[in-house]
């Protein structure tokens, strides 16, 4: 019998069929790397020729974690038995035994992968026979008139937090009044939503250009958050400061976020923004981003289901309301995907007798 699929659990664990970043690209070197994300156990690793895979961290012969075990280029191989796993999924080898039929039987789950701008990013979706969508980055993440720096960072938090914590200008006036560069601005604001291509922006009327006044949601293959802060001209060249954000769900109450923190640089400017950056920006931003941790960790138990939201808050509430109807619409897929298994398997046990 088919069960019925939670709507705010579904939620808390993200939606699919989007790809996600999952991991930088620094983090995966010669040995296999075990993660979850979306509540899903993977094993993540480089073949021989830099290309990277993933599999669920799971050996189909006992359940062992094949993130212990070896990395043998296309394939990984399980510590406890030494069970070979391709990264299609197809049992290579079982070298304990001799023609086992789990060789190559088509048992473990196998991810679609992509690696850009230092990140590693991993397609979630409802059918794996389907392909993964198009992934298109924002023009920070895909212009070489563009130079970035990848932060990541795990939070204690559900990743819709995180999520809203982005979708939230006005608490940059507050929450980051000290900030380098959100110090100034009104403490007031009338708030405004207007439609793009690829989402929405929500932002302040009339403050564009002061502080953390607008933010753009997009969905482009990958969910995405993008905003600009103003930068004073002693902290090097590029114009304003860009973040372009992505909030992967490790579980329910756990989330790694990813910023690129971005300047439109080229030439000898992009050298100058990028020594700059490293040797006195890094840290201010650092301290900012705690001041978010800190705020989003230390939320009241519940916090979404007790709110009182006002004018400031339409951008995350028309947020949700899309993220909830996408759910529902994956939800119906997935009932619809588990009644044709459970057909074919009563078919099966009808022809089997």
């Amino acid at each position: 019998m088919t069960t019925e699929i939670n709507l705010e659990q579904y939620l808390d664990l993200g939606l699919r069929d989007q790809w996600y970043p999952v991991l930088a690209s620094w983090e995966v070197a010669s040995n296999p790397v075990g993660i979850t994300r979306l509540g899903e156990n993977i094993v993540v690793w480089r073949d021989d020729q830099g290309m990277v895979h993933a599999l669920e961290d799971r050996c189909p012969h006992r359940g062992a974690r094949l993130s212990l075990g070896w990395n043998l280029g296309n394939r990984v191989a399980c510590w406890y038995h030494g069970v070979e796993v391709r990264h299609d999924g197809v049992v290579e080898d079982v070298p304990a035994v001799h023609d086992c039929p789990l060789k190559g039987s088509d048992c473990v789950k196998s991810y679609q992968v992509k690696e850009m701008n230092d990140a590693i990013f991993i397609w979630f979706g409802l059918d794996d026979a389907e392909q993964a969508a198009e992934l298109a980055l924002p023009d920070q993440l895909s212009s070489e008139e563009w130079s970035s720096f990848l932060c990541i960072a795990d939070w204690k938090v559900n990743h819709q937090y995180a999520i809203d914590n982005v979708m939230d200008p006005m608490h940059g006036t507050y929450l980051h009044c000290t900030s380098h560069s959100m110090a100034d601005g009104e403490r007031t604001a009338e708030m405004k939503h207007r439609p793009t291509k690829d989402g929405f922006i929500f932002e302040k009327e009339g403050q564009t250009g002061v502080n953390f006044d607008w933010v753009e949601y997009g969905q482009t293959g990958a969910a995405w958050l993008r905003l600009s802060i103003p930068y004073r001209k002693s902290f090097g060249p590029g114009g304003e400061f860009w973040i372009v954000g992505f909030a992967t769900p490790i579980d329910a109450k756990n989330t790694r976020v990813f910023f690129w923190r971005c300047r439109k640089v080229e030439g000898w400017q992009r050298n100058v923004w990028r020594f700059l950056y490293r040797n006195h920006l890094e840290q201010l931003h650092w301290d900012v981003l705690e001041q978010d941790r800190i705020i989003l960790e230390n939320m009241a138990p519940n916090a979404r289901q007790h709110e009182f939201l006002y004018q400031h808050d339409v951008g995350l509430s028309r947020l949700r309301r899309l993220m909830k109807k996408e759910a529902e619409k994956q939800i119906k897929k997935i009932m619809s995907l588990r009644n044709v298994s459970d057909q074919r398997i009563a078919i099966q046990e009808v022809a089997n007798g």
